[in-house]
């Protein structure tokens, strides 16, 4: 039996909500980002599962910097002019606003050229890498052709509505009406190459989506700017513009996806004018270019406000207004002056008084993504010199020595590594609770504590892929407890009797549905361009099997389940707009060539849609 009986001071609202709003965020999202701000002590146990995702991503690139460096070049002749010298000072690479505090990095082994590794069995080597190959693109043409079927059910019979409902074969509008799964996808089209989608899905939006955010309703300002703001702009810069990679030579000019984007960021800026304080209402009238705060007490969600930077910054640097960037910034320089507890903030923050309401802190739903934006954006700055940001990189390390000293502990009997909550604040009772959506970052170049942080971030790696592996499914439940020396129910594992986890995790009969996310894909994604272990792949695999086997439709599209124990597992009848902007986009560049949307090179907003990082040349 639990060792509480008080109940969470959450309703099943915050976990059980349509269109996943708010979602958890992947485990993995946080731990890359995690490695690039801060050296993490792997004595310390207090991390977030999706929010340690996202440290991984920022730590990954600053890795892949450093390790596709060639030995006769130092880190700065590869960053541009810096400085030679660094220790415990924040220094500027050529001027970068990637400046950060360093140490010297360790000498790691020189990478040799194929002449100098000697030529014994060469042959078979060249022969095992060609087969390894041929492997992984066919299983990345596995993926594409999963999207093309996703693609398929929605403009057979959802085309124009937000999203498919592929079971009883129509759409609905869950996002405001603007069409939001064309937006969503319509990058992940650019990257796989599917022209026919490419040119599909941009003739809609050049013929109807500018017409409907002039005459539509009521739209959620996060969803919308992570969705289809972020869709737009990035489908902007990867059809060409701004020199952009050119990915496609079908559908309209770029100048197409960016005048949209103009036009709806201008009426998603009532948001913020509106607003007595810095701090945005979650609410905008797209037709009248109004805006107010939620219903029922009027707070907005800590991850919302602050989960808008990357895009409107993006903007203004593309249309030459800084009216965007000043407007979203104010969130974030207002929220650093707010208090917190070891850099961690509580999930509520009112619109009326600029301040956090309530003391619930946790990396899941409604908070995750406010760790991961502090880092991308300080990371999306790139080339560009401007120090006055360097209080997110602080904010974001401070954040992250709180969660290993509050959040992280171990599963029992076998150890799983795992991030947890306290649901009534710092003085309160710590939840083994990890949603499926979690994430957050760090940034600092290689030294040997790094590679200890890499361990910890594959530990965390393994505990989100043994939340799918032990259901009867192989896919993941929404949210999973986990079994600890307070904490114990049971009667409550995944089905999966043979999995060697079946003690350590419970699911809850509220928590059995899959939604079809995309944060541990993600998270595997990044941890095999950071290491190049296959392992991560052949994760991915499993869990993309496991989503043909038991979500596909065979009429069209993929479904939600409502409980992944069972089988076969009840349907939900619904495909949300991520798992084709975000789970089939990231399974697909998990198989990819790692030069294909180079981390070093661009920063994904939290909806997977990738912005280029200023000063880094992405050639097409």
């Amino acid at each position: 039996m639990s060792s509480s009986n008080k109940s969470l001071p959450y309703t099943t609202k915050d976990v059980h909500y349509d269109n996943a709003k708010f979602r958890h965020r992947s485990f993995f999202k946080v731990i890359y980002q995690t490695f690039f701000t801060s050296n993490v002590k792997r004595t310390s146990l207090s991390c977030s599962t999706g929010k340690f995702l996202a440290l991984l991503l920022i730590f990954g690139i600053a890795y892949l910097m450093l390790t596709h460096t060639s030995p006769a070049n130092s880190v700065t002749d590869r960053l541009g002019k810096g400085v030679k010298n660094s220790k415990d000072k924040l220094v500027s690479y050529g001027g970068s606003r990637l400046g950060k505090l360093l140490r010297k990095p360790p000498r790691l082994p020189p990478r040799l050229s194929p002449d100098q590794k000697g030529f014994n069995n060469s042959s078979s080597h060249e022969s095992d890498k060609l087969n390894a190959g041929s492997k992984w693109i066919a299983r990345q043409q596995s993926v594409k052709d999963a999207f093309i079927h996703a693609w398929s059910g929605y403009t057979k019979y959802a085309i124009g509505y937000d999203e498919l409902m592929p079971l009883s074969q129509h759409g609905v509008d869950g996002l405001g009406g603007l069409g939001a799964t064309i937006v969503d996808a319509l990058d992940t089209a650019m990257i796989m190459g599917v022209d026919e989608v490419v040119s599909e899905a941009g003739s809609w939006i050049e013929k109807h989506l500018l017409d409907r955010i002039t005459k539509k309703g009521q739209v959620n300002l996060f969803e919308t700017t992570i969705r289809l703001l972020g869709g737009l702009l990035s489908a902007y810069h990867l059809s060409g513009g701004e020199q952009g990679m050119k990915l496609t030579h079908t559908g309209p000019k770029p100048t197409v996806y960016l005048e949209t984007a103009k036009n709806l960021a201008d009426r998603l800026l009532s948001a913020f004018t509106s607003s007595p304080t810095p701090i945005p209402f979650s609410d905008v009238i797209l037709h009248d270019s109004t805006a107010h705060p939620a219903s029922g007490g009027g707070l907005s969600s800590t991850s919302e406000v602050s989960t808008l930077q990357l895009e409107f910054n993006y903007l203004s640097a593309i249309s030459g207004d800084p009216k965007y960037s000043v407007e979203a910034m104010k969130v974030l320089e207002h929220i650093k002056t707010l208090p917190k507890v070891e850099g961690l903030v509580p999930i509520f923050i009112s619109p009326h008084t600029g301040e956090f309401s309530g003391e619930n802190i946790r990396l899941g739903s409604r908070g995750d993504s406010y760790y991961e934006y502090l880092i991308k954006v300080w990371l999306q700055q790139g080339t560009a010199q401007d120090n006055s940001l360097t209080y997110l990189y602080d904010m974001y390390t401070e954040a992250m020595k709180g969660v290993r000293h509050r959040l992280v502990q171990k599963s029992i009997p076998n150890g799983l590594v795992f991030v947890g909550e306290l649901p009534y604040g710092s003085e309160g009772a710590f939840s083994p609770k990890m949603d499926h959506l979690e994430k957050a970052m760090k940034y600092n170049l290689l030294n040997f504590e790094d590679l200890e942080n890499l361990k910890l971030a594959e530990d965390l790696a393994k505990t989100c892929f043994e939340m799918y592996a032990v259901t009867s499914t192989g896919l993941a439940p929404e949210i999973a407890y986990f079994h600890t020396k307070d904490f114990s129910e049971g009667g409550l594992d995944g089905g999966n009797k043979s999995s060697e986890y079946v003690k350590d995790i419970i699911i809850k009969p509220a928590d059995r549905h899959n939604l079809l996310r995309p944060e541990t894909v993600e998270s595997l994604f990044v941890l095999y361009r950071i290491t190049e272990d296959p392992k991560y792949r052949e994760w991915g695999w499993q869990i993309f099997e496991a989503f043909e086997k038991y979500t596909k439709v065979d009429t069209g599209g993929y479904t939600s389940l409502d409980d992944v124990t069972t089988i076969p597992p009840h349907r939900r009848d619904k495909m949300e707009t991520f798992f084709l902007g975000e789970t089939l986009k990231y399974l697909y560049l998990l198989f990819a060539d790692s030069s294909l949307i180079p981390l070093d090179k661009f920063v994904f907003n939290t909806e997977a849609h990738p912005f280029p990082i200023k000063g880094t040349k992405n050639d097409s």
